[in-house]
């Protein structure tokens, strides 16, 4: 047994997104702060698609961003496709989408790890969790090497008992060409709650052996939008870091790459169900629950029997390789029948598959068994975050790292704790499902979760949390003030519009008609400011009826949050409660009675009886 000299304020177990965003938050707290993971080689790795946000994805990007987060920076600074997805409807369900070069962003994010003051990286294996009188106070690794920390954050992915299928065929692994955790035998042995989630990745083809003038080109924007809401983000680190990104002026310029699409075909589709005998899934080899919003073409199949085709894309792993992802067709099918359904595809008849598609089996913790600093009930100064809360995706598991990872330090230099609202963030809508509801398959995050989503749009979320980011000293001095200007030029702008006439119209009422926008001023007027502030100042007009109705919502359910529920409150003795909000409360542990409305199965009945026995107390 060797003890690691140096004592750490924050250890981070595992590097991939969710850890990476938990170090790097600690770190710019100023904590001592180490990540520990089993390979330093794959640091930032995009295990399944080489992408970056989506629908709702890309608004917790944009979060994070504002929070002084990584993943937007290393995103704008190596992707090869950027688009705005929904940009022909309303402001609150657009978001932003990059295609990235798979290898730059990972060796551009370790670049950053390794760079950060105050973060130190070590290769190992977490054996079991360190503890005294309940506290976490660090790990040991499988080759007997003890560090000490006064907390932990466990960021295992899909590496917990992981167990790959390809057919019937399986090996253990978390990821393919990767070893496994045992850690979650261990957490068991502490008396946490494990349950086993089920996840699947698409073949990779040779791009070489595409027909391309088969399938339908899908190009990205211009101008391409960037995630980072900082000017100078690659400009900052240009001069140590490497960028796909800046030009020689040191403008924002990308040479973008196209995606491709095409579609499965009834042929297809016969052959998947000749040999579903031979899937995992359907023969009962795999026992996990997979993710219902990205089944796998199986499932497809299967489920949505009347569909002929289903729609496909065809898109680069990088700027200087040749594979293709192909987004669809996440399958766990032996080899020889993914090579045969693959070449039933169009422009796909004589495609190459360089990796098979295949299913991961893992384990993870379920989060109801956290608070909302994401500090597990059972274990001080222990927090978990990403696929180990059985989320899915890169930006879920960054969300939940960046507000881990702050908190963990929060709590080594004896802070008060950093929480997001569902009123705050998408962040938080994300962390409150999680703790409050728990979650029965791969969580996933959608606008249609966000009750508030008009307020928490991606292009405001700057305006929405680095006030907050600053006063956490989360961001530097430069961010801070070029959001509060920022602010300012929305306030001028905004008084502006109301003094202004144009057609003998005031411009805050052209700029709330459906027919006006911005893009529509004299070109000397829309010059008084950028384009972003008067884009800013038109939404805000425009659903300023919504806005007011949401924030007054917004008022109501902050006088419930407001209420707080002590952490130690017996639940027993609360007379009249049923047996089941008794079971829910004691085990959940609401925070809030806002919170305790919302557990599943709570009654109104119950938050009643609740609410006299505290006024009574």
């Amino acid at each position: 047994m060797f003890l690691y000299p140096k004592r750490y304020q924050v250890l981070v177990v595992g590097a991939g997104h969710a850890g990476i965003e938990a170090a790097m938050a600690a770190a710019r707290l100023g904590c001592t702060t180490m990540i520990l993971t089993q390979n330093l080689d794959t640091i930032g790795q995009m295990s399944c698609n080489p992408a970056i946000g989506g629908l709702a994805k890309g608004h917790m990007v944009r979060e994070i961003d504002a929070l002084g987060g990584v993943m937007g920076v290393n995103t704008d600074a190596t992707g090869i496709q950027f688009r705005l997805l929904n940009s022909n409807k309303g402001a609150s369900v657009r978001a932003p989408r990059a295609q990235c070069d798979k290898k730059a962003y990972q060796f551009r994010m370790k670049a950053l790890v390794e760079a950060e003051p105050n973060l130190d990286l070590l290769q190992g294996n977490v054996l079991r969790i360190l503890a005294e009188d309940g506290v976490a106070k660090g790990v040991e690794t499988t080759l007997g090497l003890r560090l000490h920390s006064e907390t932990v954050v466990i960021t295992t992915g899909t590496f917990m008992r992981g167990l790959l299928h390809v057919g019937l065929q399986n090996q253990a692994g978390g990821r393919m060409g990767d070893s496994v955790s045992t850690l979650s035998e261990a957490l068991r042995e502490l008396g946490f709650e494990i349950g086993r989630f089920k996840t699947g990745t698409p073949c990779r083809l040779n791009g070489r052996s595409i027909d391309f003038a088969r399938c339908e080109r899908q190009d990205g924007d211009k101008p391409p939008p960037r995630f980072s809401f900082s000017p100078g983000a690659l400009d900052n680190g240009a001069s140590e870091l490497f960028t796909l990104n800046l030009s020689s002026n040191h403008m924002f310029h990308v040479e973008q790459v196209p995606c491709w699409i095409t579609s499965t075909t009834p042929r297809t589709h016969d052959i998947i169900r000749a040999n579903l005998d031979k899937s995992p899934m359907y023969s009962g080899k795999i026992e996990g629950i997979g993710p219902r919003y990205c089944p796998s073409i199986e499932d497809k199949v299967v489920k949505f029997a009347e569909k002929d085709r289903h729609q496909l894309f065809l898109e680069p792993e990088g700027r200087h390789t040749r594979e293709y992802y192909v987004n669809g067709l996440s399958t766990s099918l032996p080899f020889e029948v993914q090579y045969e359904f693959v070449r039933s595809i169009p422009g796909l008849e004589r495609a190459e598959i360089i990796r098979p598609g295949y299913a991961v089996e893992y384990d993870y913790c379920p989060p109801t068994q956290l608070r909302p600093t994401l500090e597990t009930h059972r274990m001080g100064g222990l927090f978990f975050a990403g696929q180990i809360n059985g989320t899915s995706g890169y930006e879920e598991a960054a969300a939940q790292g960046i507000v881990a990872g702050i908190n963990a330090g929060l709590k080594s230099l004896g802070k008060p704790f950093f929480s997001l609202s569902r009123t705050e963030a998408y962040i938080g809508v994300l962390i409150d499902d999680l703790v409050t509801r728990g979650t029965q398959e791969p969580y996933r995050m959608f606008t249609s979760r966000a009750e508030y989503r008009l307020l928490l749009r991606q292009d405001n979320a700057d305006l929405r949390l680095t006030p907050k980011a600053w006063e956490y000293g989360l961001v530097d001095e430069a961010r801070w003030s070029a959001v509060a200007k920022k602010m300012a030029a929305i306030t001028q702008a905004k008084a502006r519009a109301t003094k202004i006439r144009i057609d003998n119209l005031p411009l805050d009422q052209l700029l709330r008609r459906p027919d006006f926008n911005f893009a529509l001023l004299p070109k000397d007027l829309r010059d008084d400011f950028p384009a972003e502030i008067w884009e800013q100042v038109e939404t805000d007009l425009k659903y300023e009826g919504y806005i007011k109705r949401q924030e007054d919502s917004i008022a109501r359910a902050e006088r419930a949050e407001g209420k707080i529920i002590p952490e130690l409150l017996d639940y027993g003795s609360v007379r009249g409660l049923r047996f089941e909000a008794r079971q829910k409360f004691s085990k959940i542990r609401p925070t809030t009675l806002g919170q305790a409305g919302r557990i599943s199965g709570i009654t109104p009945a119950d938050i009643a009886l609740l609410t006299i026995h505290l006024q009574k107390a």
